[in-house]
């Protein structure tokens, strides 16, 4: 996919020939999901951070098919080519790490070693990824209506009320990603939940045996869901390791971050 479609917002922050580190947010986030994460790093690492299709300042100027995995992912080669960034770490949360999954699998000579925080490989069941497609259509309509009715922050108050986010809404600074998720449009999120969301991205199950990197699979201990799913791709991955975060759920860079930096430290060095 041509970058012609995309106008994308991200910084790059380069620090004296030190190696880079490409971040790809969640559903929801944006170019700043791991700032806590990078002044943990310090200055020893470079990092390139972007605000995906359908997330922050990034345009899409093609037609919504550029919101899908295969294309963001071609996407996002060709601005690494723009940038003359022929190799680097890749760190994926949630839904930039099904998509950094993806780009391991698709385009392995670019990436060195990668890190899947709260990931999975997609459905493989054509069923359940049917299933999954309407899911997300009725998430989308809320995402909508919230717009229409000018209440997308209860959205966002009841959408971390899932399982899988834990104990995240009494987080200290929960009020503060709050702000920052509410810098997203609606209707941007409603067209990346449709396109790129995880019953419709393709099943990548049976691609991870040809797996060629190191992989690192974080998840966070009150996350029993992709725990199990995790524990199946480390089961395929002979290169994998998994690591359950302790005091987290499924947002483990902000529940925990010293102990994310912590074992990505170890991992990248």
């Amino acid at each position: 996919m041509s970058l012609t479609n995309y106008k994308f917002n991200y910084s790059l922050i380069s620090n004296s020939n030190k190696p880079l580190i490409l971040f790809l947010h969640g559903f929801m986030g944006n170019i700043d999901e791991f700032d806590e994460a990078i002044i943990l790093l310090s200055d020893d690492f470079s990092y390139l951070t972007i605000d995906l299709p359908g997330h922050g300042k990034t345009q899409v100027l093609g037609s919504e098919e550029c919101y899908t995995v295969p294309n963001t992912a071609q996407a996002l080669i060709n601005l690494l080519d723009e940038l003359q960034i022929p190799q680097c770490f890749l760190v994926g949360y949630s839904m930039g790490g099904r998509l950094a999954l993806y780009l391991n699998l698709h385009f392995p000579e670019r990436f060195s070693k990668v890190v899947l925080e709260s990931a999975s490989p997609g459905l493989a069941i054509e069923a359940e990824r049917l299933e999954r497609i309407q899911h997300d259509y009725q998430i989308g309509r809320k995402l909508i209506r919230s717009l229409e009715n000018d209440d997308f922050a209860a959205f966002l108050s009841n959408w971390y009320t899932q399982q899988i986010f834990g104990d995240i809404k009494n987080h200290p600074k929960y009020e503060f990603m709050l702000e920052s998720r509410l810098q997203n449009h609606p209707l941007e999120l409603d067209k990346s939940l449709r396109f790129m969301g995880t019953g419709y991205q393709p099943s990548l199950w049976d691609k991870l045996k040809e797996n060629k990197n190191p992989l690192l699979l974080l998840v966070g201990e009150y996350d029993r869901k992709f725990r199990d799913i995790n524990q199946k791709m480390a089961d395929i991955c002979e290169n994998a390791q998994l690591k359950v975060i302790k005091k987290a759920g499924h947002n483990i860079h902000f529940e925990n971050p010293r102990e994310f930096i912590q074992n990505l430290r170890i991992f990248l060095q």
